[in-house]
């Protein structure tokens, strides 16, 4: 446990300050067990951005689409041969101008220093002719997580949209180009009692291991923070197959609960993959500011981005929680786009080269980083 001892070390209390290649941020300060902080690289971000001329044959509509023409935002990311690979939801033209009412598809990105992107031409996830295009047609795959497994696999939790219920599902994959659906993480717990119910985010505990956040037990099963509005939690022993944790039939345990007055008081979701560390386990998540009853420092419906601290040997339990954000909508490019109360909306972290990088959606319209020194 030493290294985790050296990762959650700035994890020691500290500010964010602008210095030498990093841009200037909004000072906060950090409690020993939280991870951070972290500060956008100048001129850098975004790091993905729409390509109005991308085109791709959807096998759908047979015709070729302009797959990420509006909108490339929501990152998951993972390290594989030494380089970056970053998933990335992905907007075409189609439907109308409206949130949620486009197709959505996963574009890759490839880079050695996390901040430059070589992008695939086509998509690699997307709704097809296969046994889960009732659950992906037309709304598509949206807003992935990405995890390694231990048996040199990559796990992608992921985002069904029919148009009607959003549904949490599991992909895997070897080298990022080609995938296995395994459908609805939940279409085999209870008896499909969570089948249908609106299901997203999802936040696999993971521990650094070889220098890649790698999924861990925890009292022999995988844990996984999920969902949007409140946050759950779900247990697994392959990684494949979820079985939600209730309190009793039918009634889910709200493991993060939403906050009247604070930044997370609309709503929260989960973010990248949890963190085990020494201190216990850190949790990045997404939080919605009310209109009516939020933080009066933030616009009113605006995503900013909180961590919290459960107990390493029980998931359930939670130690702490940052009052207020470390991470907020600050940047021009962060309030401009399809979603202009702001968004830093986090979906991927990484260890990579001795740093803590965090990906994350900027206004529903682009792809920016952040790094932890």
């Amino acid at each position: 446990m030493k290294l985790m001892s050296r990762l959650s070390g700035a994890i020691a209390t500290a500010y964010v300050t602008a210095v030498g290649s990093i841009a200037a941020a909004q000072v906060v300060r950090l409690p020993e067990w939280a991870i951070g902080p972290f500060s956008r690289p100048l001129n850098v971000n975004p790091v993905i951005k729409p390509d109005p001329a991308a085109e791709f044959l959807c096998p759908m509509r047979q015709t070729s689409v302009h797959w990420e023409s509006l909108h490339t935002f929501n990152p998951a990311a993972a390290v594989h041969d030494g380089k970056v690979f970053l998933l990335y939801r992905a907007e075409d033209d189609s439907g109308t101008m409206e949130i949620g009412m486009h197709t959505s598809r996963l574009g890759l990105g490839i880079s050695d220093d996390g901040l430059s992107f070589k992008r695939e031409s086509a998509p690699v996830l997307y709704p097809a002719v296969d046994q889960q295009k009732q659950y992906e047609w037309d709304g598509g795959c949206e807003d992935p997580r990405l995890i390694a497994a231990d048996n040199g696999l990559y796990v992608l939790t992921y985002t069904q949209w029919d148009r009607k219920t959003a549904r949490l599902a599991v992909a895997t994959t070897s080298d990022f180009i080609h995938w296995q659906k395994h459908g609805p993480a939940f279409a085999q717990a209870y008896q499909g009692r969570y089948l249908n119910l609106w299901s997203k985010s999802a936040s696999i505990v993971g521990q650094v291991q070889d220098g890649q956040l790698t999924a861990t037990k925890i009292n022999g099963k995988y844990w996984m923070f999920w969902g949007e509005g409140e946050v759950h939690l779900a247990t697994s022993s392959d990684l494949m197959d979820w079985f939600p944790v209730e309190t009793e039939p039918g009634k889910l345990l709200v493991a993060l609960p939403r906050r009247p007055g604070k930044f997370d008081s609309d709503l929260v979701e989960g973010g990248p993959p949890a963190v085990l560390t020494e201190k216990g386990i850190v949790v990045f998540y997404n939080g919605k500011n009310d209109i009516a009853n939020g933080d009066s420092s933030l616009q009113p419906g605006a995503y900013a981005v909180g961590q919290a601290l459960f107990d390493a040997h029980d998931p359930t339990k939670l130690l702490a929680r940052l009052d207020g954000p470390f991470f907020r909508p600050e940047m021009s490019y962060e309030k401009t786009g399809q979603y202009t109360a702001g968004t830093t909306f986090c979906e991927g972290l990484i260890w990579f080269h001795g740093k803590w990088l965090l990906y994350y959606g900027c206004a529903d319209s682009f792809v920016g980083v952040a790094v932890s020194q």
